[in-house]
């Protein structure tokens, strides 16, 4: 049964995706009804990610109906070769309302060839619902539906230039997980789109529900939106250069260690103001700036397992909690117990 959409309400500052809004709770016996918009070749996980996520969260007890709806109407076939069956067509006058659209993705997408009818149907769809979400490739439909016009969003790396370069209105983040620009959610590569159901499930029943579908679907941790689709390491191109490229490896094998200018110069026996010349030209940022990505993310990881910001700022080098602090409000926009307070029961 379709729903009234609910009002959102402020997010509550420190609170486990405190960048989320926290939508008001559903009328007592109501149903959030979310809406799968699949189509001819659209990428199976794409799909099934989320609509596992809500139909968990709904066995749970999450006020959840789900819905897989099809532009035409028809069954349709994803990438993998399964075959879906629709519960109705996207440009159907029905329902009248809904809460979640979710938007997956397809290769074709990102060459600028749609199947026929999905445009007008995530137009029609989009019109009626409370918020709408894409998965990976997802967010070119999206754009050429022409509802992310003057908007930030993000897709899976491979095609964050090739969307940026198509909608020049957009702002494409090239490295979130997931972003959200009001009512609208666009989110990375596949797995991606996991994360952004978790978030919104959140969203919609709270940390500790969210946190039981993220159990029972055994997945390690939910991810902020803001956290990057790569290590530091993973995104970062091997550099030519032998003794760098041994200082990269260094840096990433044991961030608490001895990074600073001097001692790094020291070990690839090149002069300060030469190895920041290479820092800069290999990966973006200088020596210092570089070292504090790593020791960021292993600070993350710590936290994520539960440990304490005393033991984390020890471990990875940055040092006291009030220097641990500075570096995630700078980088992350949160505290360190904030941070950790996300994975508190998912990782038990």
């Amino acid at each position: 049964m379709a729903m009234k959409p609910t009002e959102p309400v402020e997010p509550v500052p420190g609170a486990p995706y405190a960048d989320e809004p926290r939508l008001a709770a559903a009328p007592m016996g109501a149903r959030r009804l979310v809406v799968m918009l699949a189509f001819e070749g659209a990428r199976l996980l794409d799909v099934t990610g989320p609509l596992e996520v809500f139909s968990a969260a709904a066995r749970l007890g999450g006020r959840y109906e789900i819905q897989v709806r099809t532009p035409d109407g028809r069954d349709i076939t994803t990438t993998a070769g399964t075959r879906l069956s629709s519960d109705g067509p996207g440009t159907a006058a029905d329902p009248p309302s809904l809460h979640t659209l979710l938007v997956p993705g397809a290769e074709e997408l990102t060459q600028g060839r749609f199947p026929p009818g999905l445009l007008d149907a995530v137009r029609a769809l989009a019109a009626r619902a409370h918020r709408t979400a894409s998965v990976c490739a997802g967010a070119f439909a999206l754009a050429e539906a022409g509802l992310l016009d003057g908007r930030r969003a993000t897709t899976h790396w491979r095609h964050t230039a090739t969307l940026a370069a198509r909608h020049p209105t957009l702002s494409v983040d090239p490295d979130a997980i997931y972003v959200r620009d009001e009512r609208l959610y666009t989110s990375a590569g596949v797995s991606a789109g996991i994360d952004l159901s978790l978030a919104l499930v959140e969203a919609d029943e709270g940390p500790d529900l969210a946190r039981e579908v993220a159990r029972d679907l055994v997945v390690f941790m939910q991810r902020p939106g803001g956290q990057s689709q790569f290590s530091v390491p993973a995104r970062t191109p091997r550099p030519r250069h032998d003794a760098l490229r041994a200082l990269l490896d260094e840096i990433a094998a044991d961030p608490a260690a001895d990074h600073s200018l001097a001692a790094l110069a020291t070990r690839a026996g090149l002069s300060g103001r030469h190895l920041t010349r290479l820092f800069r030209e290999h990966t973006g940022a200088t020596p210092a700036a570089y070292v504090d990505a790593v020791r960021l993310e292993a600070a993350q990881a710590f936290l994520a397992n539960g440990e304490t910001a005393t033991v984390t700022a020890r471990r990875t080098g940055i040092g006291s909690d009030e220097s641990l602090r500075r570096l995630f409000l700078r980088r992350l926009g949160v505290t360190p117990s904030a941070y950790r307070a996300r994975f508190r029961t998912t990782t038990r």
